[in-house]
Parts: C-alpha cells; structure tokens; sequence
C-alpha cells in the first residue's frame, strides 16, 4: 500500500540536499546556502536527514529553511539518501525538497584537487583520476535524479553562488544591505568600514551657539550641515559611488556594506550627512540604514 503524499504547510521552508563530486564546489554552495539564510549541515549521514528537519522545525521553527551536505563519505548510507528523496509532494518530513548535484569536469577536478593537495575519499593509495571514476559511479544514480545539475567547470566561485542564490534565494535574501554610520574621529576610525568618508571638510555647527546643543538629525541642524558649499555636490557625487560599488557588491556575492561618515565629534556633520546619505540610497533602491556611534557620547 503506498503512503499517502503529505503536501508541505503554507509557511515550511524549503529542504535543499546539495551532493556532488569532490571538488566541484560543494562547500562554496554550503556557505552561500548559509548566507541566504539556510540552517546548514555538512557531511551528514543520509539516514538522519529526517531527525535533522525535525530538530530544526523544534528548536526554529518550521519556516526555517534547511540544506544538507552529503558527499561520498558518507558511502553505504546513499541508498538511504535515494529512499529519503522519493519524490513525492511532501518531500522529506512535510518539506519542499530539492536535491542539487554539483559537478564538473575530470580535468578540472583533478586540478583543484591537486591545488588543494588533498587526497581523493576514494583514492585508495591508486591514482587521483581512479578515485573521481570510483566516485562517478557510486554517484551514477543520484545524478540521474537530481531536480538540479550544475557543471561547475568554467565556474568561478562567484559565478556558483550566483547560481545558488538564482535558485534558491528570496528578494530579501539576494538584495545588498548598506550600514552608514556616522562617527567621531577624536572617537577612532570603526575599524570594519569598508568606505570611510571625512565631513571635516563642512563648517561645524559646534561653533554656532543656538546649534551647538542640538545634533545632526535636528532639521536645523541639518539643513546648516546640507546647505554648505560643497555638500550637495560630495551627496551627489558619494551617492552615485556608492550605488555603483553596491552593484558591484552584488555581482562579486557579496551582500554588506559598511560605510563610515565622520566628523570631529560624531554629532552633528557625520549625523546630518549619514541621514541623508542612507535617504538618497533608500530612493535609489539600496537597502540601507543608519547607525550614529558616536551620537551623545559627548
């Protein structure tokens, strides 16, 4: 009698098995799965594929997304992985499932083995070539049923995860996120900015009595620090840098940017700036939010 098909809730994350030869990109696909938001296994033994999901939907919920690696360590356990992904509606425990094979050319494969000097699961003391022909075989039938194939012989690394991320993210996953933050630099230099930008070059509203209480997210302030010679063209000018290195950004797999705005004390140029810096990116499309450092800490 068959079981019947368990079609997934409304809500359940996605189940990604990703296998494939040694050396075609399995972990690269792994840590980009992770970037988009996946709960991340690596080498698991198929049979507890099911245990897994079922501990993340307990300690995460089952929206919570989830990817397995298998590779061919894991041996006799792969009929187990075909039992598993019988494909039905409900795929493995309630979940859509996909199974993604990575593979690539044997002369590609043996390079980056040799690159990486490591030895092939399947060698077996013989030639590197005999255990990626060892491991075509044992990987015959999974290949053959896989939802997705990717050769990854003429990919580079940031051509894979935009593989992944074609397949597999979300507008909210694959989109760039841009932190502007503003700073002190009697305060130091945040040492995890990517750009830094100096607003010293702006008259400090410090020196203006009636202003210097207030600080940079004060519309008066504000619009002292904008009307400046000088501060429409660097807002113009940086917002268009800034929108092209974000694009940039995307296309090399990257999905942060921290941008650095400073100012003497952090309080009113960086802040007046930095606002209208993340206003601009907002109107171009950019994700991106603000962050004062230094705001009050004088």
């Amino acid at each position: 009698m068959t079981e019947p098909e368990t079609v997934p809730a409304a809500g359940t994350g996605q189940l990604v098995v990703v296998t494939g030869m040694t050396g075609a990109g399995r972990s690269t696909a792994a840590k980009e799965l992770e970037d988009l938001g996946f709960y991340v296994v690596d080498n698991l033994p198929p049979n507890l594929l099911a245990d897994v999901v079922r501990l993340v939907d307990e300690s995460h919920g089952p929206a919570q997304s989830v990817a397995v690696v298998v590779d061919v360590r894991s041996g006799s356990f792969f009929q187990g992985l075909r039992s598993a992904l019988a494909h039905n509606v409900g795929g493995v425990a309630g979940r859509d499932t996909t199974l993604v094979f990575l593979d690539a050319r044997d002369e590609v494969l043996v390079r980056r083995q040799e690159a990486v000097r490591r030895p092939h699961p399947l060698q077996a003391g013989g030639r590197l070539l005999d255990g990626l022909h060892r491991e075509r075989t044992v990987l015959a039938d999974l290949r053959s049923e896989a939802d997705l194939v990717i050769d990854t012989s003429d990919l580079n690394v940031h051509q894979l995860t935009d593989r992944i991320a074609e397949a597999f993210g979300t507008s909210e996953t694959t989109r760039l996120r841009v932190g502007v933050i503003s700073f002190g630099f009697k305060h130091g230099i945040p040492i995890d900015a990517d750009y830094v930008a100096d607003m010293r070059f702006l008259p400090n509203p410090h020196w203006v009595p009636e202003l210097r209480p207030r600080t940079g997210q004060d519309p008066e302030v504000a619009a002292f620090v904008l009307g400046q010679p000088g501060a429409e063209e660097f807002l113009s000018t940086y917002t268009d840098l800034l929108t092209v290195v974000a694009a940039g950004y995307l296309r090399e797999g990257k999905r942060f940017m921290r941008v650095a705005i400073g100012c003497t004390g952090g309080t009113h140029r960086s802040v007046a700036m930095t606002e209208e810096i993340v206003r601009r990116l907002q109107a171009a499309g950019v994700e991106a939010r603000a962050t004062h450092r230094d705001l009050g800490r004088e």
